[in-house]
């Protein structure tokens, strides 16, 4: 079985699914995200640990002219990952199948596509591949938020059109230059294979401007303070299930980004640019948790968080340092796990408060539900990294990199941490108790509504347990893509030129 089958199948089973009734759209849509789910539970069974480099590598010439091929494969950097997008869908997949929605086809047919543009990003091993594959996965939700959004949807899809197609010029931009000066400067045919690249040095000159395209699209994406200014708009705007996507792992798609490409084809820019990208973090922390703890609205309490614990991941990759790394990575599976079901419970809450996602209008919707009151106390205490959980580990290993590269900044850092728990909590005791809202309905968590959220409650329930599941995978492969990049931030402290 090759990485093909896995990549395509969710836009194959979205175009057989446009045939079929308009009332089975909906559930024969979730059905096709779950054999797509265990296809890569195949796959990450089939994985092993102890091997060095890609596994399941599919090389094939795309376009000899200009050197690009389609290459895909697994490793320590994105296995995890690629399960975790079918875990994602297949749970806002379901989500989706026990609403009502014009145009079903139309509608679900954008999310295969989108799946499958997300699965091929995470896959790509050639540059020009993982460009074509980034930018494909951000059309499906134009569509989805202009044609199925609320609010003032045009003008939220506007915003996102404007900044993400700045964005992916830049990357274009960069990712050409990339192949082009590597041809050039070494004397060798055009490629774009991410590891033929390793091998081609560029210029410090040509690291830096590069370096900068390739942070400034990711960044939007993630988003990252000053890059946000799509964000209250866009996830205000976007279907429930298209913003726990977007939030839950497109956002990564960008953090991965910085350490498929980044790290390991720039490790000279990295380093020169550290101190900026820690700063960019670390102001992206403060400020997301400020305003997740003042704003109103409960959608926009999980929408900064998520600015905030980016932020966090961002901190654990720029630390330059293999623990901080890993942290990273292991907080982008955690963050994905509990943001998801966070939307979906920021919807059962509106329900119940009359339609309004407003704070001051879901007090005391715990008082007959114990069993949403139960599942959401879970989530928060995963949010604000509690003792014992998976994101307690993730934001350990990112503070343990960060405070072996840059104490000052890791020091302004631990706030952050402290201001999850005032939001994560403000959340909870502001929907859950206190007296009940004027009309506000206190229910039990229905069926349709607790099905996408119980099966990412368990996922957190078991990292919590064992969150070495990522670690260990996750190791070698991101040890390697560091390496370079702190070998100049240790020669620069020894004093080298």
């Amino acid at each position: 079985m090759t990485l093909s089958i896995l990549i395509w199948l969710p836009l194959a089973v979205a175009l057989l699914v446009s045939l079929a009734p308009r009332e089975l759209v909906g559930r024969a849509s979730f059905v096709g995200s779950l054999i797509t789910l265990g296809v890569a539970i195949s796959f990450m069974a089939r994985f092993s640990t102890g091997a060095a480099g890609l596994q399941f590598v599919t090389d094939s010439v795309w376009i000899s002219s200009l050197g690009i091929h389609y290459k895909l494969g697994l490793d320590g950097l994105n296995v995890a990952l690629v399960l975790l997008t079918t875990v994602i869908f297949s749970s806002a997949l379901l989500w989706a199948s026990t609403r009502e929605w014009e145009r079903p086809r139309t509608f679900f047919f954008w999310f295969g596509l989108a799946e499958s543009a997300v699965l091929g990003a995470f896959c790509a091993q050639d540059l020009a591949l993982f460009v074509a594959f980034f930018d494909l996965m951000l059309i499906p939700f134009y569509f989805l938020t202009g044609g199925w959004g609320t609010g003032d949807r045009v003008r939220a899809t506007t915003k996102l059109v404007i900044y993400t197609l700045v964005g992916s010029f830049l990357m274009l931009v960069a990712a050409i230059a990339t192949g082009a000066l590597a041809s050039s400067e070494h004397g060798t045919p055009l490629t774009f294979a991410i590891s033929s690249l390793r091998a081609l040095p560029l210029s410090h000159t040509s690291q830096d401007w590069i370096f900068l395209c390739f942070a400034a699209a990711f960044l939007v994406k993630m988003p990252l303070v000053p890059f946000h200014g799509w964000l209250p708009d866009g996830y205000k705007a976007m279907p429930i299930p298209a913003v726990a996507v977007f939030s839950a792992v497109l956002s990564k798609v960008a953090a991965y980004g910085f350490l498929r490409i980044v790290l390991p084809l720039f490790p000279y820019a990295s380093a020169h640019f550290q101190v900026l990208m820690l700063l960019i973090a670390l102001v992206s922390i403060l400020w997301g948790t400020v305003v997740a703890f003042t704003t109103p609205d409960a959608r926009l309490v999980v929408a900064y968080s998520s600015v905030a614990q980016l932020g966090f991941i961002t901190l654990g990759i720029f630390s330059l340092q293999p623990q901080g790394a890993q942290g990273a990575l292991l907080q982008m599976l955690n963050h994905a796990l509990v943001t998801a079901p966070l939307f979906f419970l920021v919807a059962a809450l509106a329900a119940r408060a009359g339609g309004s996602e407003k704070l001051a209008a879901m007090g005391g919707l715990a008082f007959r539900a114990p069993v949403l009151a139960s599942l959401f106390l879970i989530v928060t205490l995963a949010t604000l990294a509690m003792p014992g959980s998976s994101n307690f580990a993730g934001e350990f290993l990112i503070l343990l990199g960060v405070f072996q590269s840059k104490l000052a900044i890791a020091v302004v850092a631990t706030l952050g941490v402290v201001g999850s728990a005032v939001y994560a909590l403000r959340l909870y005791i502001g929907t859950m108790h206190n007296r009940l809202r004027e009309g506000a309905v206190s229910r039990e968590i229905g069926l349709a509504e607790a099905l996408p959220i119980v099966p990412i409650v368990l996922l957190i329930l078991v990292l919590a347990f064992y969150p070495q599941f990522g670690l260990r995978r996750s190791e070698r492969t991101v040890s390697g893509s560091v390496a370079a990049a702190h070998t100049y931030v240790a020669s620069r402290a020894a004093g080298a030129p």
